[in-house]
C-alpha cells in the first residue's frame, strides 16, 4: 500500500508528441482524454464516473468543495486520492465540514432517534450507526445519504466475509482472531434482534428481511474499516461503550501507507475534521494516511488488505507452537509458563526480518533454564546471560521454531495452490492469504539466517572458552 505512483501520463517519444499535436479531431480528443485518465502504471481517473460526480456534488452542498484531490483507481491499492498540487509537511490535506460527517448525533437526529432513546437497555454507539446504515441502504433513492452509500463497497475482504476453507489457511494466531471476529459479529446480530423488531413500524415488510446477518455484517465492516476516530460526548441514551466512530465521506478514500506521517483530528474552531500532512507529497502522486504502526496480520483482520513492504510485519509464535518444542521431560514447565504469563511474556512473541524478537528470545531462555539454573529466572527477564549452555539451547530452540513455521507456511501455500485451481470464486480472498504467507516466509527465512549466524558465533565462543580453561 505504500507505493506511490505518478499519473502524469504515459511516457512517449518526441515523434509521438508531434503526432499527437496533429490529432485535433474527435478521435484525437478521445485519445488525449484516455491518456489523461490512465498512467503507464495503470492508474485510472475515476472523477468523471457518475457516482463520483454525485458524491462531489453532495459534499459541495454540505460545504466541502476541494478540487485538489482526484479520485483515482490504482492497480495495487484500488481507489485512492491523487493530489493535483504539491503538498508540504504541515499542509492541510483535507478539511471535511461537520455537516458531511456521519456520527451518532446524525443518527439521534434522524427518524431512529426516538426508538434509540426509548430502548432499554441502551444500544451501543456502534449498533446505532450500523442500524442507520442498514436502514438508509434499504431506503435506496429515498435516502439523503444515497450518494455516499453508492460509493461504499458492497462487500468487504475482511476474514469475517471468508469461507471456512480460506480461513483455515491463515497462520494459527490470526486464524484464532478471525474466528473471534466472526463470533463478535454473530453475537452482535443475535443480541440486537429485539431492538430491530422495535423498528417494525418503519417498514412495510418484516424487519427480519431487512436486518439480516449479511446486512449487519456489511454495516459492521463499514464502521470497522472506514471510520475515523473522534471522541464524542457520551449520550445517556447509549450504553457506556466508547462513542468514537465517525464516517467521513471522501476522506475515507485515502489509502494506508505504513511509512507516511499525518495528524488527524476534529478542529473545534472551524468544525471540520482535518488531515494534516507530516511529510511532503509531490504533485500528481497518490496521497496516503497511516492507520497506525500495524503489522499485516492486523491490517488483514481489521481492514481486509495487506500492505507491501510493511516495516511492521512479523510472524507470531503461539503458545501451543512454543510448547510443542520444549522438552517434555522438564517438570518445571508449568512453573515456567506461570512466570511467563505473570510477566506478560506469552503474548506477541515474534520473528522479524532482523531475527527473533527480544521478547521471544527471553521467553525461550526462561523455558530452557536447566534444573540448577531455575532460580536465575529473574536475571533472564532482565536480559542478563545465565550460562553459555542456556544461550546455545535457546538459539537451537528458536531455530527449530523457525523451521517449524517455515514448513507450516509451505504446507499452507501448497493447500492454497490446490484450492485456487478448484475454487475460482475464492480468488480474491486466497490472493490475500497468499500475499501474507509469502511475506511471512521471507521473514522466517531471513530470521533463520540470523539465528544460524548467532549459533555459529556462540559455538566459536564456547570452544574458545573451553580451549583456554
Amino acid at each position: 500500500m505504500e507505493e506511490v505512483f505518478s499519473i502524469t501520463g504515459c511516457h512517449v517519444s518526441t515523434g509521438g508528441i508531434l503526432k499527437m499535436k496533429k490529432q485535433r479531431g474527435r478521435t484525437g480528443r478521445h485519445r488525449r482524454r484516455k491518456l489523461g485518465r490512465r498512467s503507464a502504471l495503470g492508474a485510472v481517473n475515476y472523477s468523471h464516473e457518475p457516482e463520483y460526480i454525485q458524491i462531489k456534488k453532495w459534499l459541495k452542498e454540505r460545504g466541502f468543495d476541494d478540487s485538489n484531490l482526484k479520485i483515482t483507481h490504482f492497480t495495487d491499492t484500488g481507489r485512492g486520492l491523487v493530489t493535483t498540487k504539491s503538498i508540504q509537511a504541515g499542509d492541510i490535506i483535507i478539511s471535511l465540514p461537520e455537516k458531511c460527517l456521519l456520527t451518532t448525533s446524525t443518527v439521534l437526529g434522524s427518524y431512529l432517534g426516538k426508538y434509540i432513546t426509548e430502548w432499554k437497555p441502551p444500544v451501543s454507539p456502534l449498533l446505532a450507526i450500523c442500524t442507520f446504515l442498514i436502514v438508509e441502504k434499504y431506503a435506496g433513492d429515498l435516502s439523503i445519504w444515497k450518494p455516499y452509500l453508492d460509493v461504499l463497497p458492497q462487500s468487504y475482504t475482511c476474514p469475517v466475509y471468508w469461507e471456512p476453507e480460506v480461513e483455515t489457511l491463515l497462520p494459527e494466531p490470526l486464524r484464532r482472531k478471525a474466528q473471534e471476529q466472526r463470533t463478535v459479529a454473530q453475537e452482535l446480530y443475535q443480541s440486537s434482534k429485539l431492538f430491530f423488531t422495535s423498528l417494525q413500524s418503519l417498514f412495510s415488510q418484516s424487519v427480519d428481511s431487512v436486518f439480516t446477518f449479511e446486512a449487519l455484517r456489511w454495516a459492521w465492516c463499514t464502521v470497522n474499516t472506514r471510520t475515523v476516530y473522534m471522541k464524542n460526548s457520551q449520550s445517556p441514551c447509549f450504553s457506556n461503550k466508547p462513542d468514537v466512530y465517525v464516517l467521513a465521506p471522501y476522506l475515507d478514500l485515502l489509502n494506508h501507507s505504513p511509512v507516511v506521517q499525518v495528524k488527524a483530528a476534529f478542529n473545534e474552531k472551524n468544525r471540520c475534521y482535518e488531515i494534516i500532512a507530516g511529510s511532503n507529497c509531490r504533485k500528481h502522486e497518490q496521497v496516503f494516511i497511516c492507520y497506525g504502526p500495524h503489522d499485516n496480520q492486523r491490517l488483514l483482520l481489521e481492514y481486509g488488505f495487506v500492505a507491501s513492504r510493511n516495516p511492521h510485519s512479523s510472524v507470531f509464535v503461539s503458545t501451543d507452537v512454543l510448547l510443542h518444542h520444549v522438552s517434555p521431560t522438564d517438570k518445571q514447565i508449568p512453573k515456567k509458563l506461570s512466570l511467563l504469563k505473570e510477566h506478560n511474556f506469552l503474548e506477541n512473541l515474534t520473528f522479524g526480518r532482523d531475527g527473533p524478537s527480544w521478547k521471544l528470545l527471553t521467553a525461550v531462555k526462561l523455558l530452557c533454564l536447566g534444573s540448577g539454573e531455575f532460580m536465575c529466572w529473574k536475571k533472564v527477564l532482565l536480559g542478563e546471560t545465565v550460562s553459555d549452555i542456556n544461550e546455545q539451547n535457546s538459539l537451537a530452540l528458536v531455530r527449530n521454531l523457525c523451521y517449524h513455521l517455515i514448513e507450516e507456511t509451505h504446507d499452507a501455500l501448497r493447500k492454497l495452490s490446490l484450492l485456487k485451481s478448484e475454487r475460482m470464486d475464492l480468488e480474491q480472498h486466497l490472493a490475500l492469504v497468499e500475499t501474507l504467507r509469502r511475506e511471512e516466509l521471507q521473514i522466517l527465512q531471513a530470521s533463520t539466517e540470523i539465528i544460524m549466524q548467532n549459533l555459529h558465533s556462540e559455538a566459536i565462543s564456547v570452544a574458545h572458552i573451553a580451549l583456554h580453561s
